[in-house]
């Protein structure tokens, strides 16, 4: 092909090129961040994944990539523009391995990324998120997800391997809990691979919290109950950027969007009661699955402190004041679920939170974990709600 782009792949860092006549190039992919050996005879080398992602995003073989650079450039892109194509392996999840995507055109470095799904588990997810991350940017006027461009398979040794090209958070990047050895206290540790690791103080931790919770209520639908579910910091799911001391969110997945439980009133029109019971469970759930993450990312289950939940509690609200008027509601939603979450007593929330947690996969391994927090958690939460009548 003439004016072929030049490829060239890395994992992670332009520090770690990878070349083809490397022992890296033959390594096969672990399944997992936890470095698995692959499962269920999966072989995979980087190589085959460097050739099949190449594959994909040749020029003259995919209208995908042109398509993506046009719309970022708002104007229309030819291929023979396309300069470079550098590929970085990010790492290894549990249904992805993706890939941060330069395109470079005219001297400047355009990002995305490429969500691969190798695994028949990861298969079976990026089909559905892809779905899922175009309805959701139709429904909502937000940009909290990325943007998704076109999807496809690619056929390598033997396996088709199913991708996606979606938008890159330039800047943003992972965090979780860590052990700061400076005052020896668990804080949220930000990934930062080019400026260094850095800890986040409690102003900024209560405000990622609080921007969490403000996110994923915002995508809350009143009328269906339909939620973004399977969502989890240990996995990495919200990225986030820091500028002069102020920090930005962003979620990058959405594994399922559905009600949290089934409901035999969920085909009629929902009453207030049902409308307000139904987000005072989300409401609920919420406040415990933000305390959840693993240290380190990939260590121990661990339990955030209690700026968790004042943080929610913000963010949640904030949400819920953006929502549209519910004709059932006589009141505003805000105003209409403040007075019956103030209705509520300690032992109801303990009771309605217990019941949820019965409720949830038995072998989910944070269930000890909130199961042994649960009932402090519950009475900092009442306290903090009577705290704030006027939130």
């Amino acid at each position: 092909m003439l004016n072929a782009p030049q490829f060239k792949y890395f994992l992670s860092h332009k520090k770690n090129p990878v070349q083809k006549n490397s022992q890296t190039w033959t390594t096969l992919l672990p399944m997992s961040r936890k470095q698995r050996p692959n499962d269920a005879g999966i072989c995979v080398s980087h190589g085959d994944y460097f050739t099949a992602v190449r594959n994909f995003l040749e020029p003259g073989r995919s209208e995908i990539i042109i398509r993506a650079v046009s719309q970022h450039m708002h104007r229309e892109v030819r291929s023979q523009e396309i300069e470079k194509i550098n590929i970085f392996l990010e790492k290894h999840g549990e249904f992805y391995h993706p890939a941060r995507i330069e395109i470079i055109l005219h001297g400047t470095a355009i990002p995305f990324v490429l969500n691969v799904a190798i695994s028949d588990a990861g298969k079976r997810y990026i089909q559905r998120e892809y779905g899922l991350l175009k309805q959701l940017h139709e429904d909502f006027p937000f940009s909290f997800l990325p943007k998704v461009y076109g999807r496809g398979h690619v056929s390598i040794a033997g396996d088709d391997i199913d991708m996606f090209l979606g938008e890159w958070f330039q800047g943003y990047n992972e965090f979780h809990i860590s052990f700061d050895p400076a005052d020896e206290k668990h804080k949220i540790v930000v990934w930062d691979d080019d400026h260094g690791n850095y800890f986040l103080t409690d102003d900024q931790a209560t405000n990622l919290y609080r921007q969490a919770a403000k996110i994923l209520t915002g995508y809350y639908n009143v009328k269906t109950f339909d939620q973004i579910l399977s969502w989890h910091h240990a996995a990495g799911d919200f990225v986030l950027k820091c500028q002069n001391n102020r920090i930005d969110l962003k979620l990058i997945t959405v594994r399922h969007y559905r009600p949290l439980f089934e409901n035999d009133r969920i085909n009629k029109v929902p009453d207030e009661e049902l409308i307000l019971e139904a987000l005072l469970v989300f409401f609920l759930n919420l406040t415990i699955r933000m305390r959840l993450d693993r240290m380190d990312g990939v260590g121990e289950i661990v339990w955030s402190d209690d700026i968790a939940v004042e943080g929610t509690l913000k963010g949640f609200f904030e949400a819920l004041a953006l929502k549209p008027p519910i004709v059932s509601i006589p009141d505003s939603l805000m105003d209409g679920f403040r007075n019956h979450l103030l209705s509520c007593s300690q032992s109801d929330l303990l009771g309605l939170s217990q019941a949820m947690v019965d409720a949830y996969t038995p072998q989910s391994p944070e269930i000890p974990v909130i199961k042994k927090n649960l009932k402090r958690h519950v009475i900092t939460l009442f306290n903090l709600i009577k705290q704030k009548q006027k939130i």
